[in-house]
């Protein structure tokens, strides 16, 4: 017998009843991203593979352990994108956006990492990215930082994420800080995990990010990165903490908050919660000034983020049950008798073109009143219009709040009108 064929492990089907909530989320989202000058990008979701290895980093873990590489037919090696950031870049390489001139930018899709899959964390999840090239300054972090912030108001999750702050510094800084954290760390490599050892000369600083409760006890002795930043990176992250505390936006400095990609410079940030068990961040980011010329374009100052929507999706779930999806179908038009079900689809057409943002379903497939008022029930419709051989002849409609229970009947030719009052 045939193996019933299945989903891949990790990369899961959205159905119509959770798509709805996606979209509004979504839709939330673009919308904001709008009202801040931003305009979307869309880039293929398969790229070179040394594009990821140069942006992100050969010893990270992405590059090392969780890529989905392969060659083409003509041996050529390409990667299904792990983040957005890198592509993103290349794009605007390619086609000229970045040099000398100020772009903002977002896209959305799926991103692919081989990683064990668990809730909120899967080997196709999907992304919202954003990133802003030709701006060098603080101002710039705290506005997209700031932008966030609008999006948990909006979406209803604000009490349920805080913001962890921190600097990292220039590439020199921090290549004088590594050097100072593995001198630390070679003298205590008794008490360190198998990941932190592994870690310890290839990515020492995301050993301070470890999940060892033990490797975070003995960290409270290392070296601190913030005694090694350099003085402009002092300024910038000065300048930034002022213009969110004037935005009234709470954060808090996390010193051992260093993000998981090479390419990271200054500023770095993650909103966390604690409302969704092991996987408490939210959104992250941060400035990545070096990383246009690494790839090959002319030096270009540039910051960021990205998103898990499928963690989105989850926290809006569990925090605010009344985010919810709008209904599938606003007004079920029911007829019953001869030459009823054309006019039927007729008064649905006109309606679409009186009303496009109405959301019109026409009864198929016969059936009596009964029947037809609990397919209009299932769909989640507000309103039924019921047409009978009588209201079709005297161009006629009788209208029911299937909420309220009240019914009227009125001339088709005002039906957009009143339909337009009820539903607002």
């Amino acid at each position: 017998m045939a193996k019933n064929l299945q989903a891949i492990r990790g990369m899961n089907d959205y159905l119509p009843a959770d798509t709805a909530l996606w979209q509004r989320i979504e839709g939330t989202l673009k919308r904001v991203l709008g009202t801040y000058g931003f305009s979307e990008i869309r880039m293929p979701i398969v790229e070179q593979t040394p594009l990821f290895k140069r942006a992100i980093g050969e010893v990270t873990d992405v590059v090392e352990k969780e890529m989905y590489s392969f060659e083409d037919r003509n041996g050529e090696s390409l990667t299904l994108r792990p983040e957005g950031t890198a592509g993103c870049v290349r794009a605007g390489i390619e086609h000229g956006l970045l040099y000398n001139q100020e772009q903002r930018l977002w896209y959305i899709g799926p991103m692919f990492r081989y990683e064990r899959p668990q809730k909120g964390r899967y080997r196709q999840f999907n992304q919202l990215g954003v990133e802003v090239f030709g701006l060098q300054g603080p101002d710039i972090d705290a506005e997209l930082i700031m932008m966030t912030a609008r999006w948990w108001r909006e979406l209803g999750i604000a009490e349920h994420v805080s913001l962890e702050l921190n600097s990292i510094g220039s590439l020199d800084a921090r290549k004088n800080y590594r050097d100072a954290l593995v001198a630390f760390l070679e003298q205590h490599i008794e008490k360190l995990d198998e990941d932190s050892k592994r870690r310890m000369y290839t990515n020492p600083l995301r050993v301070l990010d470890s999940k060892s409760p033990e490797v975070q006890e003995l960290l409270n002795g290392a070296p601190a990165l913030a005694d090694y930043l350099d003085d402009e990176s002092r300024e910038h992250f000065a300048g930034l903490c002022e213009l969110l505390s004037l935005a009234g936006i709470p954060y808090t400095v996390n010193q051992r908050l260093v993000r998981g990609l090479d390419y990271y410079n200054r500023t770095v940030f993650e909103w966390v919660t604690t409302s969704l068990g092991a996987q408490g961040t939210v959104c992250g980011g941060g400035r990545y000034d070096g990383l246009v010329e690494q790839l090959g374009g002319r030096a270009t100052p540039a910051v960021g983020f990205a998103m898990g929507l499928e963690r989105l999706v989850l926290l809006v779930q569990a925090v605010n049950p009344d985010f919810k999806a709008p209904a599938t179908v606003d007004a079920y038009v029911i007829s019953s008798g001869t030459g009823t079900q054309g006019a039927a689809m007729q008064l649905a057409e006109t309606l679409r073109d009186a009303l496009p943002e109405l959301k019109v379903m026409t009864n198929y497939g016969g059936g009596n009143f009964k029947k037809q008022f609990a397919r209009a029930d299932k769909w989640g419709a507000r309103i039924a219009l019921v047409l009978g051989e009588d209201e079709v002849a005297a161009q006629q409609v009788v209208i029911k709040n299937l909420q309220s229970g009240e019914q009227e009947t009125l001339a088709q030719s005002e039906l957009a009108v009143r339909l337009a009052s009820m539903l607002g």
